[in-house]
């Protein structure tokens, strides 16, 4: 009797999860996953890159400190809070990091708009060729947000939708934090164009 009762219980499982969407919701949460995976990778890249723009912008002389001083601590800042995938899972810490990396996107963009009073490091192709990296760490940021943006949007909408609603809330899956769409990072890459007559 209690191995027919295991048999029914087992099919009775998996005929409701075959109907509830499960593998769909682990697929978009994987999906998920890897965009942020993506976001987190390309600021790295762009923290790795940041010593050696500010290293360049030092050596010039009388450049004002101040902004230099920004960004050494906007990056300080980013790079003090664990970007881990658990951050997908507090949107108040999500918030947090998300805030800081802005921050670093904004003190960087007015470093390179301070550049522009400096000929020297107009002219300095080491320190050009950084401002290419930079503004393509930028680029691909912006891309990579972009795909995150859309993978949450897709996991989100599924998991709020009947059945999987039902679903969802059995096996404890939330919503994921979403960008801000009321951040000016989203819509626009911070300025880091270069002059190219510059580089002649």
């Amino acid at each position: 009797m209690k191995y027919l009762f295991r048999i029914f219980l087992t099919l009775f499982l998996v005929t409701s999860l075959t109907g509830c969407g499960y593998n769909t919701i682990q697929s978009l949460d994987e999906g998920v996953n890897a965009s942020w995976s993506e976001v987190l990778n390309q600021y790295q890249r762009r923290n790795d890159l940041i010593p050696n723009v500010v290293s360049s912008v030092k050596a010039e002389a009388n450049f004002e400190k101040s902004t230099l001083v920004d960004v050494i601590n906007a990056r300080s800042k980013a790079t003090a809070i664990q970007a881990t995938p658990e951050l997908l899972n507090h949107p108040e810490s999500f918030a947090k990091f998300t805030q800081a990396q802005n921050e670093l996107s904004s003190a960087l963009s007015r470093l390179l708009v301070t550049v522009e009073k400096y000929p020297n490091l107009n002219t300095n192709k080491a320190f050009q060729d950084l401002r290419i990296q930079l503004e393509g760490c930028e680029n691909r940021i912006a891309i990579a947000r972009n795909r995150y943006i859309k993978s949450v949007q897709s996991f989100n909408t599924y998991i709020r939708q009947f059945p999987q609603k039902f679903w969802t809330w059995v096996l404890d899956y939330q919503t994921k934090p979403q960008y801000s769409v009321s951040d000016p990072s989203i819509t626009k890459v911070p300025n880091v164009d270069f002059d190219l007559n510059a580089q002649k």
